[in-house]
């Protein structure tokens, strides 16, 4: 099978992209690194010609502004339109568990404008909405960074390994269009503030967190499930105390 993976230089596309080799697949990598600009179109379609499966797994520089809805009304746009005239037979996506819930923020009303243009379009599609990957736990209590205290909501959250949603997303591209959404999520559930003391504490990070629900979320105030998948998910294996094992053992 022929896969262009869109976002191949990035934490899920990297993975992504090895799997599918081991698999005996044939590879294209596009992105930035690669010489294709999908805001731009610039190699875009010598990328996908030919393709049977396309992967945007390409994300926006920008979380807090109206860069990201550029970004991915642009890109989407023209993935969709390369797609469609290469006669691409099924168009995947990786989006974000919680979009439909946390539209008031800049980022996820953007994700809900790529989501929308694939499910409008005339391809084959699926569409994987993952929870935070471990690899951005670092990233994610930093919202909440104020001096040498952490202020962070009690919302609920499912966070899951980068390569456990690469492995997900390897299998639902070597299978036949789904035409819908599917989701998937850790093993276990944690408050993000506790989320947070654990992560410092395996850092030997001593900086206190202080649970604060109306600390927002790019940009957004949680509620309590806002973040949780649906009770049809995927459940990952891989626990947050192994993988924290496992990144300081690398």
């Amino acid at each position: 099978m022929k896969i262009t993976v869109v976002g191949a230089s990035g934490l899920i596309g990297t993975r992504l992209s090895e799997r599918l080799r081991r698999s005996g697949h044939e590879v294209t990598d596009a992105s930035l690194s690669f010489g294709v600009d999908t805001v731009t179109g610039k190699g875009l379609d010598a990328a996908i010609a030919g393709t049977d499966a396309v992967v945007d797994v390409t994300n926006a520089a920008s979380f807090g502004d109206s860069a990201a809805l550029d970004f991915f009304r642009a890109s989407t746009k023209n993935l969709l339109a390369a797609a469609s005239e290469a006669g691409v037979g099924h168009y995947l996506a990786l989006s974000v568990v919680g979009t439909p819930r946390l539209v008031e923020s800049d980022y996820f009303r953007a994700k809900m404008v790529q989501e929308n243009l694939i499910r409008a379009s005339d391809r084959p599609y699926t569409i994987l909405r993952s929870t935070q990957f471990y690899e951005f736990i670092n990233g994610l209590i930093d919202i909440g960074a104020q001096g040498d205290v952490f202020r962070l909501p009690p919302a609920l959250m499912r966070p899951v390994a980068a390569a456990e949603v690469a492995a997900f997303l390897a299998e639902l591209t070597l299978a036949t269009p789904l035409g819908r959404i599917v989701e998937i999520g850790g093993p276990e559930q944690f408050g993000i503030d506790d989320v947070a003391r654990i992560y410092l504490a395996a850092n030997e990070d001593e900086r206190p967190v202080i649970t604060d629900p109306s600390t927002p979320y790019f940009g957004v105030e949680l509620t309590d499930d806002a973040l949780l998948p649906d009770a049809a998910a995927r459940v990952a294996a891989q626990t947050l105390a192994d993988w924290l094992y496992q990144s300081m053992a690398d």
